[in-house]
Formats: C-alpha cells, sequence, structure tokens
C-alpha cells in the first residue's frame, strides 16, 4: 500500500460518517470525533474526503449527505433546505402561468412551495401525484384537485406505478411545473426511482408547456434514471444562487434561465 492510499480504519470511519448522514441529514465535526475516538482535525479531513467524493456537503460545523444515484434525502429534510431560495422560485414559477387551467403539480418539496403560492389564485384544475399538494390544495374552494392513484412512495409521499401513468395518459395538460433530483446538460433531467421517472415523463408527454423548477444545488447533478431532456422544457427556473454563467450554459440548449 503506498502512502498516498487511505487506510482500512480511515475507510471503515469514513464510511460510518456517510451512514450516519445519510440517515440524519447531516452531522457534526464536534459530535463524530469523540464518537469515532478520533480529533477534530481527523474529522475534518474525513469530511474533506467525502466532500470531493461527492456525497457530503461541507456546511459550518459539519456535513451534509447528498443525493446520488442510490441515495435520496427524506422529505423532511429538503423541506428544511434553502427554504428562502425555494420560495422565490416558487412565486417566480406562478408568474409563468399563463393562463393555464389545468396545472400539473410535481411531487417533491419545491412543489409544496408552488401549492401554497397557487392559494388563492384563482380557479384552476390541479392533477398532481402528491398527497401533501393535495392535501394544501383541496382547502381552496376555488381549486379541483385530481389525485392520481397508485401505490405512495413512503419517502416523498408521491403516487406511483402503472395506475398512476394509466391515469395520465387519458388527461390533457395545460401545463406542468417538474421537479427532478439532478439537471445536467450531459444527461438531462433524472431521479433515483424509475417508478417516479416514469411518472415524471408520462406527466412531460401529456403536457402542452413544461417548466422545470428546482433549487441550484439541483444544476449539475445527476441520478439513476433519466426522465427528460433539457430541450423538453420552455422554461427552467431556479435561484440567484446559481451562476450566471452556468445558467447561460443551460439557455444555450434552448430553454430560457430564469434566476429569481
Amino acid at each position: 500500500m503506498t502512502s498516498t492510499e487511505p487506510s482500512p480504519a480511515s475507510q471503515a470511519r469514513q464510511e460510518e460518517i456517510l451512514a450516519r448522514a445519510r440517515t440524519t441529514g447531516r452531522v457534526s465535526v464536534t459530535d463524530l470525533a469523540p464518537d469515532l475516538g478520533v480529533s477534530v482535525e481527523t474529522i475534518r479531513r474525513d469530511l474533506k474526503v467525502l466532500a470531493d467524493r461527492g456525497v457530503v456537503e461541507r456546511v459550518y460545523g459539519g456535513a451534509v449527505a447528498l443525493e446520488s444515484g442510490s441515495f435520496e434525502t427524506s422529505l423532511e429534510f429538503r423541506a428544511g433546505r434553502d427554504v428562502d431560495e425555494k420560495h422565490r422560485i416558487a412565486r417566480a414559477a406562478l408568474q409563468h402561468r399563463h393562463g393555464a387551467e389545468t396545472i400539473y403539480i410535481d411531487e417533491g418539496t419545491m412543489p409544496q412551495f408552488l401549492a401554497e403560492e397557487l392559494l388563492g389564485q384563482g380557479p384552476a384544475t390541479v392533477i398532481t401525484p402528491s398527497l401533501p399538494v393535495a392535501t394544501r390544495l383541496s382547502a381552496d374552494p376555488e381549486l379541483t384537485v385530481i389525485i392520481l392513484g397508485g401505490r405512495v412512495r413512503t419517502l416523498t409521499r408521491g403516487v406511483v406505478d402503472q395506475w398512476a401513468t394509466r391515469m395520465l395518459g387519458d388527461l390533457v395538460i395545460d401545463l406542468a411545473y417538474i421537479g427532478a433530483n439532478g439537471i445536467s446538460r450531459e444527461q438531462g433531467l433524472t431521479t433515483q426511482d424509475p417508478s417516479v421517472a416514469a411518472v415524471k415523463r408520462t406527466a412531460i408527454e401529456r403536457s402542452r408547456r413544461r417548466i422545470f423548477f428546482g433549487a441550484h444545488t439541483k444544476f449539475g447533478a445527476s441520478s439513476l434514471c433519466r426522465f427528460a431532456g433539457v430541450r423538453d422544457f420552455e422554461l427552467l427556473i431556479t435561484g440567484t444562487e446559481l451562476p450566471a454563467s452556468e445558467a447561460r450554459r443551460f439557455a444555450a440548449l434552448g430553454p430560457r434561465v430564469v434566476r429569481a
């Protein structure tokens, strides 16, 4: 073994740190050091290694787990991240409704922010696979809410499988607001679960207009299942946290990019 190769002990420790981060969402340097019997400096080096691998993101005092091709964070964890940015994106997304009367709102955390903005905005028919979105919007008497049927995923409380895609196949939708676990210029829009990808793909096919909306952290990331290309969307809406240079690279592929 060369001096640049990690020791079995450091590999095992880094795997334990990653497992904890994926279980709790976030880990703290000051908690990890005594738990694992090493110094704070050692934990910081471990976190740097994990961050270089793209599986965690360093934050003040520790790190948070990042989604990958095989790992998906919980709805509750995602709801607490980038909150101000998500509010801005949701408001901007609704400004581009442009009179759409039948609206598809995807599953996930970002759609829940959009649902809050849609309340009190007048009549519309909303189709969604998201139990939280349907529950929230059903409180508005001017909205007709259609929830897709099928199996409910515990992690996101979104509906999937053939019942959902079959139901979507019978609908004609004016506008679809679509999210993703990652969007890259090379791989397009991706998600971890094939059943989720199938529902998203069908919603895109049945919609006249499609808007992607998501936090800047989604850009450049990719997951297991591709369900659409960047060119399939008229608009990509994200936060000003996405560098303007990166926004121009995505815009070169066809859609307009809005940084809210």
